[in-house]
């Protein structure tokens, strides 16, 4: 009897399918072509730093390109509803708070909320083993984000950025500078 290969599907399940600096790289446009019409978003270091509750118009503008080409989005967060209040310049977004990521039932209750399928729906986030893990679990397209500047919560310093770290390195041997795996090409 031969052993099971399973070290190489768990490294998969923390790949991400595309590796970006920012949102504001990530192109609506090329999203759907790739078939996607719902971008479930996290919030803290991926659209707006956990320090801030102002949406940069950058960051903004990305949001308003993606619902100019049909593209839904919902917010996904760890947060309670409370942070996401805060934050100017979303409140038309609809939100899953307190999700415990990687968890799957928030991604899909998100995805139940906007009436999309797996198959056509991204996640984006700054952190493998909340968004990209959950993403992957479900089969989603997973984008993972350079996390923006500014305080970290400190048990996502402590913990998940170390183990990150790690990952990380195999992680950018896979990308080319353009944000897509080698295996995309």
């Amino acid at each position: 009897m031969q052993p099971v290969q399973c070290v190489p599907k768990l490294w998969e399940l923390l790949y991400p399918k595309m590796y970006v600096p920012s949102v504001v790289h990530i192109d609506p446009g090329d999203l759907y072509d790739r078939g996607i019409r719902c971008v479930l978003l996290d919030l803290d270091n991926t659209v707006v730093p956990r320090d801030k509750t102002d949406l940069s118009p950058e960051v903004a503008d990305w949001i308003r390109r993606l619902k100019e080409k049909g593209i839904k989005a919902c917010v996904v967060s760890n947060n309670g509803p409370e942070r996401f209040r805060r934050v100017s310049g979303m409140e038309d977004l609809p939100t899953v708070c307190r999700a415990v990521k990687p968890r799957k039932h928030p991604f899909r209750k998100a995805m139940r909320m906007l009436g999309a399928a797996p198959e056509e729906t991204a996640v984006v986030g700054d952190q493998i083993f909340t968004d990209i893990l959950g993403g992957n679990r479900l089969g989603l397209y997973t984008i993972l984000v350079v996390p923006m500047p500014g305080k970290e919560y400190w048990a996502t310093e402590m913990f998940n950025r170390r183990l990150e770290k790690l990952v990380l390195n195999r992680i950018k041997k896979k990308f080319t500078p353009g944000g897509l795996a080698e295996w995309e090409k």
